[in-house]
Formats: C-alpha cells, sequence, structure tokens
C-alpha cells in the first residue's frame, strides 16, 4: 500500500463537496425504484478498525443494496458449503456486463460470484430447504455483516423478480446445464429479495470492512466469516467486483469494490478499512460517476491502493 494517513483526520466532507457539481451519469432504469433514486444523493462514509463510523450527509439514507450485496452472498455460500462454492462458480473476470447471458463454455459454470449468474448461483448454495429459508438465512447473514439488523423492501423485491427477464433466462440456462439444483424461479426470487435488502452508506461501509478486517465486524467484535473466506471474497472483488471496468478500477483506485446499479460503490481495503461511496447516476458500466471520483481520490489521500 501506499503511505498511510489516519483516516480519522481525513475531510470527507469536502470530498463530497469536490464531488457533488459532477453531473455525468444516468440513473439505472431496470425496475422503478432505481429510475425514481434522488440523483442529488450523494454519501461518503467510513469504518474503521476501532468501530468507529464516520459519514457525510446522506450517510444514512437508506437505498437499496442491489449488487453490492454479491460478495457477502459469495462470502455465506463459501461458509454454508465448506468452501465448496468453488466447485460451483468460477473466480475469473468476463470483460462483459454483469447481465450477459453467458456460462463457462466447459462447465456450464458461472463465470465469477460477481455477475448476475454468480450471485443467483450462490443465493441458492446458502443453507434452507425453501426460498423462504434461503432468504432468512441470507438476511441474517448480511445482518452480521452490517452489525444491525437489516429489512427487505418488498417492493423492490416483487419488481426485481417480476422484471428480471434476464435474471430468469440466466436461471434456466443453469438449469439446462445441471449447474442450478434449484427451480429457476425459486432462484431468482431469493436473488430478488437479496437485491433487495436495505441499506445506507453507513451500514455498508461497516459490511465492506468487516471483509477488510478477516471477517471480523469491528463494530460488533464477532466474528462473521473465516479470515480465509474473508480473503477469497476480497481476492474476487479486487479481479471482478467492477464487472467489465475492474482492470481500469485497480489501476487507478487500487482498492478491492463492488459497484452496484443503486449507484452505491463498498470497497475493502485489506487491513484498513470499509468505505462505502452512494449515488446514484451510473456510467456505462453501471458504475457512481461520482463513487468512483470519490474512490480514487479517496484511495490516493489515504494511501490505500494495494499496488502503491
Amino acid at each position: 500500500m501506499g503511505t498511510a494517513i489516519d483516516p480519522r483526520g481525513y475531510d470527507i466532507d469536502a470530498l463530497r463537496e469536490r464531488v457533488l457539481p459532477e453531473r455525468a451519469g444516468e440513473r439505472a432504469t431496470s425496475i422503478p425504484q432505481l429510475a425514481d433514486a434522488d440523483p442529488e444523493l450523494c454519501a461518503i462514509a467510513l469504518a474503521l478498525p476501532d468501530g468507529s463510523v464516520r459519514s457525510t450527509s446522506g450517510g444514512r439514507t437508506p437505498f437499496s443494496i442491489q449488487s453490492a450485496v454479491k460478495p457477502f452472498l459469495f462470502a455465506l455460500a463459501l461458509a454454508d458449503t465448506d468452501g465448496r462454492a468453488l466447485e460451483r462458480v468460477g473466480i475469473e473476470p468476463t470483460g462483459e456486463a454483469f447481465d450477459a447471458i453467458k456460462l463457462e463454455s466447459d462447465t456450464g459454470r458461472p463465470p465469477n460470484p460477481m455477475v448476475n449468474a454468480g450471485a443467483i448461483l450462490t443465493c441458492a448454495l446458502v443453507q434452507g430447504g425453501s426460498p423462504d429459508a434461503r432468504t432468512d438465512r441470507i438476511l441474517t447473514g448480511l445482518s452480521r455483516f452490517a452489525g444491525r439488523r437489516l429489512d427487505i423492501d418488498d417492493a423492490v423485491a416483487r419488481s426485481e423478480h417480476l422484471l428480471g427477464d434476464r435474471n430468469h433466462a440466466l436461471a434456466h440456462l443453469m438449469r439446462a446445464e445441471g449447474t442450478l439444483a434449484v427451480s429457476a424461479d425459486d432462484a431468482v426470487a431469493v436473488y430478488a429479495s437479496a437485491c433487495a435488502v436495505l441499506v445506507d452508506a453507513e451500514t455498508l461501509a461497516v459490511m465492506g470492512a468487516t471483509l477488510a478486517l478477516g471477517g471480523v465486524n469491528p463494530v460488533t467484535g464477532e466474528r462473521v466469516v473465516s479470515a480465509e473466506i474473508a480473503r477469497d471474497t476480497v481476492a474476487v472483488m479486487a479481479t471482478c467486483g467492477v464487472y467489465d471496468g475492474s482492470g481500469r478500477w485497480m489501476r487507478a483506485v487500487g482498492v478491492p469494490a463492488k459497484s452496484s446499479v443503486s449507484g452505491a460503490i463498498v470497497l475493502s481495503a485489506p487491513g484498513s478499512l470499509g468505505a462505502a461511496l452512494v449515488s446514484p447516476p451510473l456510467d456505462e458500466q453501471g458504475t457512481s460517476v461520482r463513487g468512483r471520483i470519490a474512490a480514487a481520490e479517496l484511495s490516493a489521500g489515504l494511501g490505500l491502493h494495494v499496488f502503491g
């Protein structure tokens, strides 16, 4: 890493003010709730190893977690399968869109857990004998990452389930390949609920910190996943977390991260901190424009670049 400074002295309010005038990007339109998101929402939060959490204005404004849930689904699947989830989903970047209708040609597996196919599969690998049981297990696990009880926005979950045509196509394709053991509709329903979990920037920063700090939540002190699972999850975030922009992200920002169509980005700086940046307008890769700019400046300012 680069030369680190104390993040408690870093002015995240000033950083927010610097990126707030940026007007590039468009909100996601896949469901009505995303299309109606406030384009002026812009929040930054940091979660530190001592359990302290700092945020800017908007840091406690709730939003649906969307694709930022994927690293945590992967971690839960690894925990519930004793690591055998790695036999069912690849870990290689694709260079394609997050919802590309594509599986590995030789195995029928999703290419990695950070694209939609992979996340649908990891949801199905979480323990539970029914969709409701798996959803409850996921919600409980995400709440442990967050250090507080989380809830699902039922309206968002319904929209995700009903309007997720490509997700249904991916699930049926995995069923046809023998990769997915549960029904396609059940798999998509659980994934839709996971994407609809409500968080805010402060909560998402704590979740990112739990992975960055070896699986231990810095606020509660609870071990949520093993150090090995946390390491493996952060590694896949580094290579695949920003989809076909992951290489550019790691060069410019150098911090493992996961983007989301809600405009959220969760960062896990190994051994250092977790961070979250939230602003709904997205670039062509589906990454928050303001969030990307702020992340690069934050990384430089705090010396977080893993190759610095």
